[in-house]
């Protein structure tokens, strides 16, 4: 790893977050999806680190940060963030988020504005949980993966004893079958360090969020990744970059490895991709 250090700061609540950090210059925030980890960001930690700052957050309960019995909201995610970013006197900052952490992207936008952001990067995630919540609209167009019911099933086998079963089931829908099983059952760990009942709670609260409004508020450079491998669609990027004043969209081909986990399945592209939007280049 390239000089990698850990280290946590106490939000307002009186919470540890983790992070893990790596080189010097441009500052590069990344946030982990649903029951993910700062460590499986090793590779742009490693990657990235050689030219940058890159910072990986372990949300509240994730990760190696402390495991409260409360704030498992994406809106208490965001205020964490604000809370990391002003204890580190971060500014000028590449906010990048996967999967949930787009949410925690648009619940700080929603929140706080623009503060101390230079850039955005989000990285596969519709603006919509649920289908109900489209209305009418092409559910797939917008990400919205889970019925209602749907979402159910999966909070209640997370809370009882089928929470293996349905972890690992969440997990396999993020990758190609190329990605080896060692890894895979190395990122199924990552995502049992966080509490299988929290990992409930949280799971329903990002479902049932509908950030459509939030979108064309967004008035910062935009990148807007997205894999035709994923299970969710890859229209759905340009989608959401479409609602985006200015914002472009980057699609990974089935042949990049373009499914939820690209930057780990395609680290050397995913790198070069964030690299030339962090120095203001056209993206390719």
């Amino acid at each position: 790893m390239n000089n990698e250090k850990h280290d946590s700061v106490m939000t307002g609540d009186g919470v540890e977050i983790h992070y893990r950090e790596a080189g010097e210059g441009q500052v590069l925030v990344m946030l982990p999806g649903f029951s993910q980890s700062a460590a499986e960001f090793d590779k742009q930690l490693d990657g990235l680190g050689i030219s940058r700052r890159v910072l990986a957050l372990d949300h509240r309960g994730h990760g190696e940060s402390a495991k409260p019995a409360h704030g498992y909201r994406i809106a208490r995610l965001a205020a964490d963030l604000q809370d990391f970013l002003l204890a580190l006197d971060l500014s000028e900052v590449t906010l990048l988020g996967h999967s949930l952490g787009c949410t925690v992207v648009w619940s700080y936008w929603d929140l706080y504005g623009g503060d101390r952001i230079k850039r955005i990067i989000l990285v596969d995630q519709g603006p919509i949980g649920l289908k109900e919540l489209a209305q009418g609209a092409p559910a797939e167009q917008r990400g919205a993966i889970f019925t209602f019911e749907q979402a159910l099933h999966i909070a209640t086998g997370l809370r009882n004893d089928q929470y293996l079963q349905t972890s690992r089931t969440v997990v396999d829908m993020m990758h190609t079958p190329e990605l080896s099983d060692a890894e895979a059952e190395w990122i199924l760990r990552q995502n049992l360090l966080l509490p299988r009942k929290h990992a409930a709670t949280l799971h329903l609260d990002y479902c049932g969020s509908d950030w459509r409004d939030v979108l064309p508020r967004i008035t910062l450079p935009t990148l807007v990744i997205g894999g035709a491998a994923s299970f969710i669609p890859p229209d759905v990027a340009e989608g959401t970059a479409r609602r985006i004043p200015g914002a472009v969209s980057r699609i990974f081909s089935a042949a990049e490895k373009g499914s939820h986990l690209m930057f780990r399945e395609n680290a050397a592209l995913f790198n070069s991709v964030v690299s030339r939007f962090m120095e203001g280049d056209t993206v390719r």
